[in-house]
């Protein structure tokens, strides 16, 4: 039951890359969180785009465009190498969206918010990572 938010700036994804960067970020995340390829959890990848208005975001710095990207997962759902995965992936799709290059890769920050288990809830009631990995591990063998 993962979730992925990424905020820009107003004009700063190509065309092409507002078309796709969410799904594109919803199947990294299933991937590196090991979800099986199904229809149901490809339904349950939340991706959001938040646009901020004109001037909202600025460094002390300079004005080049900045990304966020919060990605909120179950407690234990992502082992160290499934974060640094992800964060790398997560920033490589967000620098192709807005057609920038690697050098830009500061530009895109990527955190990682683990939800503690019991406090996600779902279709009226609770869930938990265990109950997740038990109907991953089910889709899997049905594949």
């Amino acid at each position: 039951m993962p979730m992925i938010r990424l905020t820009v700036p107003p004009a700063s994804l190509t065309e092409e890359g507002r078309r796709t960067v969410q799904r594109d970020l919803a199947a990294v995340l299933l991937r590196w969180e090991g979800a099986p390829d199904t229809a149901f959890f490809r339904a349950q990848a939340w991706s959001l785009l938040v646009e901020l208005p004109e001037g909202a975001l600025v460094t002390a710095e300079d004005e080049e465009p900045r990304f966020l990207v919060d990605v909120t997962v179950p407690q234990g759902a992502l082992s160290e190498r499934r974060k640094s995965g992800l964060v790398e992936e997560a920033t490589k799709t967000v620098l192709d969206a807005a057609g920038l290059s690697p050098d830009d890769a500061l530009r895109v920050w990527v955190l990682v918010h683990e939800q503690p288990d019991g406090t996600w809830g779902a279709g009226g009631s609770v869930i938990r990572h265990a109950d997740l990995v038990a109907l991953a591990k089910g889709q899997q063998a049905d594949a």
